[in-house]
């Protein structure tokens, strides 16, 4: 089969899981880049360490409203689908890129697969939430990581034939780009460390960054752990930050700007915990063995909550089990290192694969 495939992103976890699918396409991907993630470093290069190249359409909606970006991006992908007339279109995850990569689709006709399907956290405050499930709604192939997420689809009246379990692309594309243990150990010379004797966050989601006493809470929990704690600084994160007077704990923290995936994975790898609210973290986490504390209300991913995640809120209960996990380090470390990658094997063939199912004949 020789058609061309629209693969649709705008943020780095959508990248990062996209790139080794893109790379099995080959010249039938058709990359399109919404620019949701705008900035530099989360950004261009990401494009360049995952290997992706210079989309095929760059669109620019960072830095607008949800709606706006929505909104602007459906109406630029609808018209590419037009011109390019791809035999399908892939998007990732539970983005407004994402989103307006389905609505696009629907909208031209184009049969449509959802990476990463089924995945739900329940929580309606949340605007990934909405997206997965209209993303989900519309696809005509739903192409789940773990069976726990094909149970979610048909308890929503997905039919059984448009679901597919593929596992996730994350495992294949961290053995494209993940740095040899001497480019890990420059890392940790960079930002003043040693294996297992940092904590690496990222700190980022609405309910934090945009509330103050959330933020302030999980600044304060980071700044009085017994480890010196890595924080690349999401600008958004930043900003709030400075809003809400909060430079005197950032200063007690080992605060740098956003880094390139290689930098992160490397930094996650050698760490001896990771705290963060990130969706895609926490599944980086267990191919990196490492545990991570989820500073939310809520996880789409409970399967792994209780072995290498562990849900927690803002506030005090971070430092508990924070300390309590770094009291007992070699022997966790042990534990997570002997279980498997929950999400499978081979996943980007699968996807692939599964395709090549949407596109049987080329269309006239």
């Amino acid at each position: 089969m020789s058609g061309r495939i629209a693969v649709v992103f705008g943020t780095r976890p959508e990248m990062i899981k996209l790139a080794p699918v893109i790379r099995m396409l080959g010249e039938r991907a058709l990359v399109v880049h919404t620019g949701q993630h705008f900035d530099d470093n989360m950004s261009r290069s990401f494009l360049h360490q995952l290997h992706i190249g210079e989309p095929h359409l760059h669109l620019a909606v960072g830095g607008a409203t949800r709606g706006a970006q929505i909104g602007h991006a459906t109406v630029a992908i609808e018209q590419f689908l037009i011109d390019e007339r791809p035999l399908a279109v892939v998007v990732q995850g539970d983005t407004n890129s994402g989103l307006a990569g389905a609505l696009a689709a629907n909208a031209t006709t184009t049969p449509l697969a959802h990476l990463e399907a089924g995945l739900r956290s329940y929580d309606r405050a949340m605007p990934e939430e909405h997206n997965r499930v209209l993303i989900d709604a519309v696809s005509d192939l739903c192409l789940a990581p773990h069976h726990s997420n094909v149970e979610a689809l048909m308890r929503e009246g997905v039919a059984a034939e448009r679901i597919r379990v593929t596992g996730s692309t994350l495992a294949d594309a961290l053995a494209m780009i993940m740095p040899q243990p001497q480019q890990r150990a420059q890392q940790l010379t960079a930002h003043g460390v040693q294996r297992n004797g940092f904590v690496l966050a990222t700190i980022h989601r609405a309910e934090n960054a945009d509330n103050a006493a959330n933020l302030q809470a999980i600044l304060h929990e980071l700044a009085e752990l017994p480890l010196p704690v890595v924080l690349p600084l999401h600008p958004r994160t930043r900003k709030r930050a400075a809003d809400f007077g909060l430079q005197p704990l950032l200063d007690r923290l080992l605060v740098c700007e956003p880094v390139g995936y290689q930098e992160f994975i490397s930094l996650a790898h050698e760490s001896a915990m990771i705290i963060s609210d990130s969706g895609g973290v926490q599944e980086e986490a267990t191919i990196v063995k490492r545990p991570v504390l989820v500073v939310r209300n809520s996880t789409e991913r409970p399967e792994i909550l209780g072995t290498f995640a562990h849900l927690v809120a803002a506030g005090p209960q971070i430092g508990v089990l924070a300390n309590d996990l770094l009291a007992r380090l070699p022997e966790v470390h042990a534990h997570l290192e002997a279980l498997p990658y929950p999400y499978g094997t081979n996943a980007t063939a699968a996807v692939v694969a599964a395709l090549d199912e949407l596109t049987p004949k080329e269309r006239g």
